[in-house]
Protein backbone atom coordinates (compact mmCIF):
# COMPACT_ATOMS: atom_id res chain seq x y z
CA UNK A 1 0.00 0.00 0.00
CA UNK A 2 1.38 3.70 -0.83
CA UNK A 3 2.26 5.90 1.46
CA UNK A 4 -0.94 8.55 0.05
CA UNK A 5 -3.47 5.35 0.18
CA UNK A 6 -2.35 4.71 4.00
CA UNK A 7 -2.52 8.27 4.90
CA UNK A 8 -6.32 8.50 3.59
CA UNK A 9 -6.78 5.04 5.21
CA UNK A 10 -5.81 6.72 8.17
CA UNK A 11 -7.95 9.47 7.98
CA UNK A 12 -11.12 7.24 6.79
CA UNK A 13 -10.22 4.98 10.06
CA UNK A 14 -9.59 7.70 12.85
CA UNK A 15 -12.69 9.75 11.66
CA UNK A 16 -14.86 6.91 11.25
CA UNK A 17 -14.38 5.84 14.92
CA UNK A 18 -14.13 9.48 15.71
CA UNK A 19 -17.92 9.48 14.99
CA UNK A 20 -18.76 6.76 16.11
CA UNK A 21 -17.51 7.91 19.83
CA UNK A 22 -18.56 11.42 19.16
CA UNK A 23 -22.23 10.24 18.47
CA UNK A 24 -22.52 8.01 21.24
CA UNK A 25 -21.15 11.02 24.16
CA UNK A 26 -23.50 13.38 22.34
CA UNK A 27 -26.56 11.01 22.21
CA UNK A 28 -26.16 8.97 25.82
CA UNK A 29 -24.76 12.29 27.64
CA UNK A 30 -24.50 15.47 25.59
CA UNK A 31 -27.71 16.54 24.84
CA UNK A 32 -30.02 18.87 26.64
CA UNK A 33 -33.44 16.63 26.62
CA UNK A 34 -32.70 12.99 26.47
CA UNK A 35 -35.90 11.62 25.17
CA UNK A 36 -35.21 9.01 23.45
CA UNK A 37 -34.65 5.39 24.89
CA UNK A 38 -31.22 3.39 24.90
CA UNK A 39 -32.60 1.03 22.38
CA UNK A 40 -33.49 3.59 20.21
CA UNK A 41 -30.62 5.14 19.95
CA UNK A 42 -28.32 2.34 19.46
CA UNK A 43 -30.26 1.40 16.66
CA UNK A 44 -30.65 4.82 15.08
CA UNK A 45 -27.38 6.67 15.83
CA UNK A 46 -24.85 3.72 16.68
CA UNK A 47 -25.64 0.93 14.90
CA UNK A 48 -25.15 2.24 11.38
CA UNK A 49 -22.06 2.88 12.50
CA UNK A 50 -20.86 -0.85 13.06
CA UNK A 51 -22.17 -2.07 9.96
CA UNK A 52 -19.00 -1.19 8.01
CA UNK A 53 -16.62 -0.93 11.03
CA UNK A 54 -15.00 -4.99 10.35
CA UNK A 55 -14.35 -3.35 6.61
CA UNK A 56 -12.50 -0.84 7.30
CA UNK A 57 -10.58 -1.86 9.97
CA UNK A 58 -9.25 -4.67 7.04
CA UNK A 59 -9.33 -1.48 4.94
CA UNK A 60 -11.53 -3.29 2.35
CA UNK A 61 -11.89 -0.70 -0.38
CA UNK A 62 -15.49 -1.90 -1.29
CA UNK A 63 -16.66 -1.64 2.27
CA UNK A 64 -15.01 2.06 2.41
CA UNK A 65 -16.85 2.80 -1.04
CA UNK A 66 -20.33 1.84 0.56
CA UNK A 67 -19.59 3.12 4.21
CA UNK A 68 -19.73 6.44 2.41
CA UNK A 69 -24.04 5.88 2.08
CA UNK A 70 -23.79 6.02 5.78
CA UNK A 71 -21.63 8.92 6.15
CA UNK A 72 -24.43 10.92 4.54
CA UNK A 73 -27.18 9.90 6.91
CA UNK A 74 -24.93 11.16 9.14
CA UNK A 75 -24.08 14.44 7.20
CA UNK A 76 -28.12 14.88 7.07
CA UNK A 77 -28.44 14.18 10.73
CA UNK A 78 -25.45 17.13 11.41
CA UNK A 79 -26.92 19.59 8.62
CA UNK A 80 -30.22 19.70 10.37
CA UNK A 81 -29.31 19.92 14.30
CA UNK A 82 -26.64 22.27 13.13
CA UNK A 83 -29.77 24.32 11.30
CA UNK A 84 -33.08 23.53 13.84
CA UNK A 85 -31.44 23.32 17.08
CA UNK A 86 -29.15 26.09 18.59
CA UNK A 87 -28.09 24.86 21.68
CA UNK A 88 -26.73 21.89 20.39
CA UNK A 89 -24.57 23.56 17.25
CA UNK A 90 -20.96 22.88 18.42
CA UNK A 91 -22.19 19.53 18.29
CA UNK A 92 -23.46 18.83 15.12
CA UNK A 93 -20.70 21.11 13.80
CA UNK A 94 -17.82 18.56 15.24
CA UNK A 95 -20.31 15.67 13.53
CA UNK A 96 -20.62 17.22 10.34
CA UNK A 97 -16.75 17.43 10.10
CA UNK A 98 -16.00 14.28 11.08
CA UNK A 99 -18.35 13.16 8.29
CA UNK A 100 -16.52 14.76 6.01
CA UNK A 101 -13.28 13.29 7.00
CA UNK A 102 -14.61 9.94 6.78
CA UNK A 103 -16.41 10.46 3.82
CA UNK A 104 -13.07 12.16 2.05
CA UNK A 105 -10.70 9.17 3.43
CA UNK A 106 -13.30 6.52 2.38
CA UNK A 107 -13.69 7.89 -1.03
CA UNK A 108 -9.96 8.27 -1.69
CA UNK A 109 -9.10 5.15 -0.26
CA UNK A 110 -11.11 3.12 -2.14
CA UNK A 111 -10.20 4.76 -5.24
CA UNK A 112 -6.68 4.70 -4.47
CA UNK A 113 -6.64 1.07 -3.10
CA UNK A 114 -9.06 -0.63 -5.62
CA UNK A 115 -6.09 0.21 -8.57
CA UNK A 116 -3.70 -0.54 -6.67
CA UNK A 117 -5.52 -3.94 -6.52
CA UNK A 118 -6.77 -4.00 -10.35
CA UNK A 119 -10.61 -3.58 -9.32
CA UNK A 120 -11.24 -0.71 -11.27
CA UNK A 121 -14.51 -1.39 -13.67
CA UNK A 122 -13.69 -1.27 -17.48
CA UNK A 123 -14.61 1.57 -19.35
CA UNK A 124 -17.59 1.53 -21.73
CA UNK A 125 -15.87 1.56 -24.86
CA UNK A 126 -13.49 -1.13 -23.65
CA UNK A 127 -16.73 -3.61 -22.23
CA UNK A 128 -18.68 -2.43 -25.52
CA UNK A 129 -15.70 -4.00 -27.59
CA UNK A 130 -15.55 -6.79 -26.24
CA UNK A 131 -18.99 -7.61 -26.01
CA UNK A 132 -19.31 -6.64 -29.96
CA UNK A 133 -16.17 -9.41 -30.28
CA UNK A 134 -18.02 -12.07 -28.35
CA UNK A 135 -21.42 -11.92 -29.87
CA UNK A 136 -19.41 -11.92 -33.75
CA UNK A 137 -17.80 -14.93 -32.74
CA UNK A 138 -20.85 -16.90 -32.54
CA UNK A 139 -22.56 -16.24 -35.56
Amino acid sequence: MSAKTQRFRVLALASHLGLLVWISLWQLFLTTDQQYSLVFIFLLYVLPLLLPLHGIIKAKPYTHAWANFIALYYLLHGLTVFYAVDSERWLAAVEVVLVVGMFTGCSVFARLRGRELGLGLKKLKEEMKEECERFSKRS
